[in-house]
């Protein structure tokens, strides 16, 4: 099992969240389109999956490379699973990385996760990882301008950060990736078979 357990830094999140945004992101960022539910899937499957995530958490970037696209085609796909993506940031990257992927909604929204994941190792060793976010957002069809404009607006953050604090007081989130399978909770980076179990049991 393989999981990034929460660093009591992210406290420090509070105050980034405060910080002060651009004039014009209040009136550019549709917040209630950003904060809804982004999931992928039937809506009438019978089964859903949430996953709580790090961006910057290399467990949960594990969990992309190798299980997550085996499930999305065996049980996403076939109308069997719905999955959902909540954000658990554990450090004011992930935060940044988060609220710039709400810039994006639907299977657009879950490429561009994808290819945060993947890039992970090189955009969270740069420099300036703001800068090698808001290249990555490009590649998704999000403006460097639009990124800068979620990534500071403040309402966003502390939406992001509330359901943080709601995901430790619902399902006792402490580590990432955490998963919601059903009424069953799975700790870490698990093997697609592992998940398998867990799903088909949940479905039968």
């Amino acid at each position: 099992m393989q999981r990034r357990t929460l660093n009591l830094g992210i406290l420090g999140l509070a105050g980034a969240a405060l910080a002060p945004s651009m004039a014009s992101a209040a009136t550019e960022v549709d917040l209630d389109a950003a904060i809804a539910p982004r999931v992928l899937g039937y809506p009438n499957a019978p089964l859903t999956m949430i996953e709580y995530s790090s961006m910057t958490c290399p467990h949960c970037a594990s969990f992309h490379r190798d299980a997550y696209k085996p499930i999305v085609e065996t049980y996403v796909d076939t109308g069997k699973l719905k999955f959902e993506m909540r954000d658990f940031p554990l450090d004011q990257y992930a935060l940044r990385a988060a609220a710039m992927a709400r810039a994006t909604d639907g299977k657009r929204y879950f490429a561009l996760v994808d290819l945060i994941f993947k890039q992970q190792s090189t955009w969270t060793r740069a420099s300036n990882p703001i800068d090698a976010l808001k290249q990555i957002g490009r590649l998704a069809g999000v403006s460097a301008e639009v990124a800068e404009t979620y990534m500071t607006h403040n309402e966003l953050l502390d939406s992001i950060l509330n359901g943080r604090i709601a995901a430790q007081r619902t399902y006792d989130v402490n580590s990432t990736p955490t998963f919601v399978v059903g009424d069953e909770i799975v700790r870490g980076a698990e093997t697609f078979e592992t998940f398998q179990k867990v799903i088909d049991g949940q479905l039968a």
